[in-house]
């Protein structure tokens, strides 16, 4: 017998006053807003630590090296359960946080480390001679890193960059666990609801994919902007 699809589902009311496609597009926001917040600070916290990677300093490169270790050795999923449960038992603050900051941190965190790994793999593809260059016209480490190095490497990592923009979208899913109303716990509440799993899976995975599609595009475009000639993706 052929499935009775039931595509009528998303104009039903939920009960509260809106329909499974009101609330569909709530959660739609909720994953965006996670995973662009968590990628925030996935961003500033990676080019950090992949830069204290690169410095001279022994002992901000063992820093840098353990928050690496540490959160991209930690399955995202017990993170997001030890910001939820285990932190804020430990740091009375962090109980004044809602879920939604939690998560996020989880979520940044772990997404740094892969972050960091890039930028410091961007630093060390450069020629030693820029860093040297640097110092010959009289300018600090950190201005050298600012003015020089950093904007090098970051035109050479957009690939990677890009990959893990669409990933944190991905990896967003998991907010589920702490009740984050995001498009996986709304697919798994909607499904128990009406019985129409088939139809609420699909539409969930299509705005999972049209998310990924629009970072991989806007990546794109940035990417074809900054390419430097004779480096990663910038052709001869």
């Amino acid at each position: 017998m052929a499935y009775q699809w039931d595509w009528q589902v998303f104009l039903q009311d939920t009960g509260a006053g809106e329909t499974y496609l009101d609330w569909m597009m709530s959660a739609w926001g909720w994953t965006l807003a996670v995973a662009g917040s968590g990628w925030v600070i996935a961003l500033v916290a990676g080019a950090l630590i992949g830069t204290l990677r690169t410095v001279p300093s022994k002992a901000l490169q063992a820093f840098a090296t353990a928050w690496v270790e540490l959160f991209r050795n930690i399955p995202l999923l017990v993170q997001i359960f030890m910001w939820y449960h285990v932190l804020p038992a430990i740091f009375t603050p962090l109980r004044s946080l809602s879920p939604f900051v939690l998560v996020v941190f989880a979520l940044g965190f772990f997404t740094s480390s892969r972050v960091a790994e890039q930028v410091r793999a961007g630093i060390q593809s450069l020629p030693r001679g820029q860093m040297m260059a640097g110092s010959a016209l009289g300018l600090t480490l950190p201005q050298t890193y600012r003015h020089v190095i950093l904007p090098m490497a970051f035109r050479i990592i957009v690939p990677p960059l890009t990959s893990e923009a669409m990933n944190i979208i991905k990896n967003s899913s998991v907010a589920f666990a702490v009740s984050i109303a995001e498009l996986t716990l709304y697919a798994m509440q909607v499904q128990e609801e009406t019985s129409r799993g088939i139809e609420v899976y699909l539409a969930v995975t299509s705005l999972y994919i049209v998310s990924a599609f629009v970072v991989n595009r806007v990546m794109a475009f940035i990417e074809a902007r900054v390419r430097v000639p004779g480096y990663v993706g910038g052709g001869k």
